[in-house]
């Protein structure tokens, strides 16, 4: 049976890739995003895709964008929690209102959707909440002190929710990437920090320079990546965990669940 699919952050990206996979694998997709119409150019026409408005930090956007796809399809079988950007920057560089910015968008952001899908999940007793965590939500790093901290937050956060919404048939996954060629290194998705310290300057501007020389050049490809999760989330029982990529297996451990490289 055909399900649908409701996915964040989906007009570029790994969303975009997302939301073509499960539109190609015969699902109805809602794509979201700040801009419905660019998010409609990036995924394509088709008859089973609405886009929605979706400020993930705003909790009256996720009621109104869920509002809007019971309207159109009754139910939300697969919620895809991919929405994010990045802050980055070493820690005492960063500034209080970035660290905050980082945690409402990648952490709070996720809350805010799940809040609003999980009335409909648990009135059909079904359902998947899929969130994409990150590699820096297992093992933290230099240079990325505000968004591996509110990836680690969203990995307890899913680990408790699993138990409380288990009862009602509902499951979750985390999806924890290592580096893919998404946009999130990109301009338009990461904050770069402006060095002000004389210990961390040149470190700074070196670590700038090798991340944006990397932006594109990941290893992993999104589009595998996509197709894998459509699949996974066809199981009856998908993992709870799944680290995608060959540098993070490797460096997560191959003993975590579903670990795989695509």
């Amino acid at each position: 049976m055909n399900k649908v699919w409701f996915i964040t952050g989906a007009g570029r990206g790994m969303g975009t890739d997302i939301a073509k996979a499960a539109l190609a694998a015969g699902n109805a997709v809602v794509a979201t995003g700040r801009s419905p119409k660019k998010v409609a150019a990036a995924v394509g026409a088709a008859d089973d895709l609405l886009a929605v408005k979706l400020d993930v930090t705003d909790p009256a956007d996720a009621k109104a964008a869920v509002e809007a796809t019971v309207e159109r399809f009754g139910r939300i079988d697969v919620l895809v929690n991919n929405a994010g950007n990045f802050y980055a920057g070493f820690f005492e560089e960063l500034p209080p209102e970035h660290f905050r910015a980082q945690v409402e968008t990648n952490l709070f952001g996720p809350l805010n959707v799940t809040r609003a899908v999980l009335p409909v999940m648990r009135a059909q007793r079904s359902g998947l909440v899929v969130t994409i965590s990150s590699l820096a939500g297992i093992v933290g790093g230099e240079f990325n002190s505000a968004y591996a901290a509110a990836k680690f937050a969203l990995e307890g956060w899913m680990e408790s929710l699993t138990p409380e919404v288990a009862p009602f048939g509902i499951r979750t996954m985390l999806v924890e990437p290592g580096f893919f060629r998404t946009e999130l290194l990109e301009d338009t998705s990461t904050t770069w920090p402006k060095p002000f310290i004389d210990d961390y300057a040149e470190r700074t501007r070196q670590t700038v320079v090798a991340w944006q020389g990397m932006s594109g050049r990941q290893g992993g490809d999104p589009a595998k990546l996509a197709k894998a999760l459509v699949q996974l989330a066809a199981q009856d029982k998908p993992p709870l965990r799944w680290v995608a990529g060959a540098d993070a297996a490797a460096r997560a451990g191959d003993e975590r669940c579903g670990a795989g490289q695509w």
